[in-house]
């Protein structure tokens, strides 16, 4: 690239997809700010610095209103405007539902759903008052089924997809991208947080997320509306769950998240 650097923002960038986005954007000539709540985001950082670009963190509970005002102010205060946003922080939460505590099930709306909203009304209403800009949502392949076992985080992802579907059409003129990242089981923190380490998923074969960021990266680069990222075997997955009945793909994903399936 010539002339001054592009500004990329990337939330839930501590670990995972998340980091391995942030390391894309680095690798491709952007500046960063980067956000999760954790102090791992210093650390996080301070790794993507070694590719030369420039890097804040910001520390940010986006389930609250308040850190999502508090991040976009960051961007704000940063005096340029953002080329490109990875809305890509989330959560889950195994087991069934009856069993878990709600506090958990609003924890996962209330970041993969209300702080999604709240974030993306930021980001997408400077950018399109610009004429130009770039958003990558993290969904999932969960949303294209019902998630037995983990009802409310498909359902949440479900949503994004839907989300950013729409806005991807709203914006198509608006010379503003909007693409859906819809990875499948992939290595990283998730399945330890969501208490999933005894299912089927937890410690079944799972997707680099390094080959999910960078799919996910060309994707966006490309204006595609949405892709479907990872392996072969989640690609294929993506594609049958366009044709299977929702009560097959329900059983399916019981027999991968029921606590217990993976002993």
């Amino acid at each position: 690239m010539t002339g001054p650097r592009p500004l990329a923002l990337v939330t839930g960038a501590s670990s995972g997809i998340g980091f391995e986005l942030a390391r894309q954007f680095a690798e491709h000539g952007f500046d960063l700010l980067v956000n999760a709540e954790d102090t791992a985001i210093d650390t996080a950082a301070a790794r993507l610095r070694g590719s030369g670009t420039s890097v804040s963190a910001f520390r940010a509970d986006l389930r609250t209103a308040e850190g999502v005002e508090a991040l976009h102010a960051a961007v704000r205060a940063t005096g340029r405007p953002l080329a490109a946003a990875a809305l890509n922080a989330g959560v889950g939460q195994g087991g069934a539902f009856v069993d878990t505590p709600v506090e958990a099930e609003v924890e996962i709306i209330d970041l993969n759903v209300t702080s999604t909203v709240r974030l993306a009304k930021l980001v997408l209403r400077d950018m399109a008052a610009r004429g130009e800009g770039r958003v990558l949502f993290t969904s999932s392949i969960a949303s294209t089924m019902p998630g037995s076992f983990q009802a409310v985080y498909n359902a949440s992802k479900s949503f994004v997809q839907s989300f950013a579907e729409a806005l991807a059409e709203e914006l198509k003129d608006s010379g503003v991208t909007v693409t859906s990242l819809m990875p499948g089981p992939t290595d990283t923190e998730f399945f330890e947080r969501g208490e999933l380490m005894d299912t089927k998923v937890g410690t079944g074969p799972k997707d680099d997320p390094a080959q999910v960021a960078a799919q996910g990266y060309e994707a966006l680069m490309d204006g595609e509306r949405k892709v479907v990222a990872g392996s072969l075997s989640t690609k294929a997955q993506g594609l049958a769950n366009k044709v299977l009945p929702d009560a097959l793909k329900g059983k399916a994903h019981r027999q991968m998240a029921e606590p217990g399936s993976g002993e």
